[in-house]
């Protein structure tokens, strides 16, 4: 096998690799926090964090298979290694960019889901002591 072939192959075993690790460790620690965003509605949550992965794994799988091809030769194994460090630190950056931009998002509705909460709630009245 050339160096081209098994760069390809360490690509896209590694950043499917890391792309699986995210997804369940994203899916298995945000499930608490998504059951705060959704008011406590489990079910909802656990429906929206199994979409989140599914979306996540499809972008980032497409993003792994787009950013496969090298542009040059790979003539020996530390220009090998430099093509994989350069493809895994955009798959490093895209899954990173990633959660952050869903960390975001669902902390904005988790903000108004929470404004609306309160909103809904009247305000305590506290009676005033009749006077004698």
């Amino acid at each position: 096998m050339n160096l081209i072939v098994a760069t390809y192959a360490a690509y896209a075993a590694i950043s499917l690799a890391v792309t699986f690790w995210v997804a369940r460790t994203l899916h298995r620690t945000g499930a608490r926090f998504l059951v705060d965003v959704m008011n406590g509605d489990s079910d909802l949550a656990e429906t929206v964090n199994h979409l989140l992965v599914v979306g996540f794994w499809l972008v980032n799988a497409g993003f792994v298979a787009l950013a496969l091809r090298i542009s040059g030769p790979v003539v020996d194994a530390r220009a090998a290694i430099e093509e994989l460090a350069v493809k895994l630190g955009m798959v490093l950056l895209v899954l990173g960019g990633m959660h952050f931009a869903n960390l975001i998002a669902l902390n904005k509705i988790r903000r108004s889901r929470h404004r609306e909460k309160q909103d809904a709630v009247p305000p305590i009245q506290i009676p005033v002591a009749a006077a004698h």
